[in-house]
C-alpha cells in the first residue's frame, strides 16, 4: 500500500496542477495522509529551481493549515475520528504511549521534531496537541517555524545542489531524520537538566 501512494504522489509531481497537488499533499500529511509532501516537493523544486521558495512556502501553509485541522480534531473528535485514523495506520500504541508521558514542554519538543524530521509522524503529534489541550496559538508558532525550517531548508538544498542533492538525501532520508531528531532531542534533554 505505501509503495502505491508512494508512485501516486511522485506522479502528480509532474502535472500542470502540481502546485496544488503540493498544497493538499502538505495539508492532508499533517492530519492523516501517510505519504510526506516531501515526495512532490523535491520533484517540482528539482524540474523548476526559480519556484523552489514559491514550492517551500505553499507546503509550509498548507501543511500548518493540515496541523491545524488535526489539533481539532484530537481537541473535538478523538473518539470519533481521530482514534480509528490512528488504529487504521497502526499508531495508536505510539499516541497512547506519547499522551501518557507529556507536558507542555514535551509537545513542543515533539511538534519541532515532527515538523523538522517527521519523527514521530506529524498526524500523530498534531492530533496529541489536541487531545492534550496544547496552546493553539503557540502550536501554529511552532508549526510554522518546524514546517518552514524544513521546507525552505530543502528548497535552499535543492536549489543550490540540485540533482546531487536529492541523491543524496533519497539514499540517507532516514539517517538524515534521526540524525536531526536525536539532535534536537538532545537540545531538549540539555535544557530539562539545567532546569
Amino acid at each position: 500500500m505505501l509503495r502505491t501512494l508512494y508512485a501516486w504522489t511522485m506522479a502528480l509531481a509532474a502535472r500542470k496542477a502540481a502546485a496544488w497537488w503540493l498544497a493538499i499533499i502538505a495539508f492532508v500529511e499533517s492530519s492523516f495522509f501517510l505519504v510526506p509532501a516531501d515526495v512532490l516537493f523535491i520533484p517540482m523544486v528539482l524540474a523548476r529551481p526559480r519556484r523552489a521558495y514559491v514550492y517551500a512556502a505553499i507546503a509550509t501553509t498548507a501543511s500548518v493549515l493540515g496541523g491545524i485541522l488535526g489539533w481539532a480534531i484530537g481537541h473535538y473528535a478523538f473518539e470519533a475520528v481521530a482514534k480509528p485514523v490512528l488504529v487504521f495506520y497502526g499508531k495508536l500504541d505510539t499516541f497512547d504511549s506519547l499522551a501518557a508521558a507529556v507536558d507542555w514542554k514535551t509537545i513542543l519538543l515533539l511538534l519541532v521534531t515532527s515538523g523538522v524530521a517527521h519523527l514521530p509522524p506529524i498526524k500523530v503529534v498534531t492530533i496529541l496537541s489536541g487531545v492534550a489541550n496544547f496552546n493553539l496559538g503557540l502550536f501554529i508558532l511552532s508549526a510554522i517555524i518546524a514546517r518552514g525550517a524544513r521546507f525552505f531548508a530543502l528548497a535552499w538544498l535543492l536549489n543550490t545542489y540540485g540533482e546531487d542533492m536529492r541523491h543524496f538525501i533519497e539514499k540517507r532520508l532516514k539517517l538524515i531524520t534521526a540524525i536531526a531528531a536525536a539532535a534536537l532531542i538532545g537540545v531538549y534533554a540539555v535544557y530539562m537538566l539545567r532546569h
